[in-house]
């Protein structure tokens, strides 16, 4: 029987992890565990986390009026505007995050694949948890900021900020097991998809193959 496969699943934001995923876990039954969802959760409404930002901003942050919660569209404006603060909060929660997937894998560690959906899989330094990577990608940056204008109502200079803040897409290529590419029909996505499930991994590290 062979080493069961942990998949990282990354990219540049807004090429199509999300979309990605739901072909693995609606056409494969594989799991799929989101790393935005965890820090959504490590940032929920009166977690320390949470109690930690709002000491540090302040009251300007809270939304609401029941237990202490973010306004998230403006702790996101904040924190892409000041790459102080954003190395801030990322020191803060990527630990957490870190933590819910180790704890999320223990009841998993029977089945043969699980995916990782993780968007800063690089930059915080998680891919000791995966057995190969995955880097999706869009075709190129104009289409990205297209999708990120589109999807998040932004402005081109905010999406831009948002894309410059990660990794460039280069150096995640780079260091792909396989890339995968979002372009085109939905259909030939579910079809690089399940070659992509079908090819042997070589390996963190490895060459890195080309769906597309």
């Amino acid at each position: 029987m062979g080493r069961a496969r942990r998949i990282g699943l990354t990219g540049g934001i807004a090429t199509g992890k999300s979309t990605v995923g739901r072909v693995l876990a609606e056409r494969h039954g594989i799991p799929v565990l989101d790393a935005d969802q965890m820090a959504r959760d490590v940032l929920g409404p009166g977690t320390a986390a949470t109690l930690a930002v709002l000491r540090r901003y302040g009251r300007s942050l809270q939304a609401g009026d029941g237990p202490p919660s973010l306004n998230r569209p403006a702790l996101a404006r904040l924190v892409f505007a000041d790459p102080v603060e954003r190395q801030w909060l990322e020191q803060l929660v990527h630990p957490l995050v870190r933590a819910a997937f180790q704890a999320a894998l223990e009841p998993l560690k029977a089945e043969p694949v699980v995916v990782l959906m993780i968007p800063l899989l690089f930059e915080a330094g998680l891919e000791s948890l995966c057995t190969e990577i995955w880097v999706v990608e869009c075709g190129s940056e104009e289409e990205q900021i297209h999708r990120l204008q589109t999807r998040d109502g932004l402005t081109r200079e905010e999406a831009l900020a948002r894309i410059r803040a990660q990794w460039p897409m280069a150096e995640k290529l780079a260091r792909a097991d396989l890339v995968l590419s979002t372009v085109g029909s939905p259909s030939a996505l579910a079809a690089r998809v399940k070659t992509a499930l079908a090819a042997a991994p070589s390996g963190p590290g490895g060459p890195p193959g080309v769906s597309g």
